[in-house]
């Protein structure tokens, strides 16, 4: 498996030290996120999923805890908006540049506002998409925010 994807391109670019953790990418599972901590012997509180969401219509970026779910008042809240929503596949795979399952905060095609869930703080590292199924990068929570342009909010429900 090729290790290199935009996701990995932008984090060179940032010149960012980051790991490359491949593994066994199974669409089939309940929950794919939480089947990828598994896979590669992580806790699911440093394993971190990127979810695309409309909020007042614009597209952005949410990253957060696998084993978590978000709250759309509070994602709404952390950029400024009155309402969010969850992005419909097909949309954030044309607005990212990635397949859904795949979906990094790193090198999007037109890099959305981006939020980490403040929790990342509290880790010495997370482990994301690194842009392609099956790949994932783990980075210190201050590299991954310098390389997304996020910034840490309460986006948990």
């Amino acid at each position: 498996m090729s290790k290199s994807t935009p996701a990995t391109a932008a984090l060179d670019e940032a010149g960012v030290a980051y790991t490359v953790i491949p593994y066994e990418y199974d669409s089939s599972a309940d929950q794919v996120g939480n089947h990828a901590a598994q896979a590669i012997g992580e806790p699911p509180e440093r394993v971190f999923k990127t979810l695309m969401v409309e909020v007042d219509g614009r597209g952005a970026c949410v990253v957060v805890p696998v084993a978590r779910s978000i709250s759309m008042k509070k994602v709404a809240a952390a950029f400024g908006g009155k309402s969010a929503q969850m992005m419909k596949p097909p949309t954030a795979e044309r607005a990212t540049g990635f397949k859904v399952g795949g979906i990094s905060p790193f090198g999007q095609k037109k890099q959305a506002p981006t939020a980490i869930a403040q929790e990342a703080q509290d880790e010495p590292y997370m482990v994301i998409n690194g842009g392609k199924r099956g790949l994932l990068v783990r980075l210190s929570p201050e590299d991954a925010m310098q390389a997304s342009g996020a910034f840490p909010a309460d986006l948990l429900s």
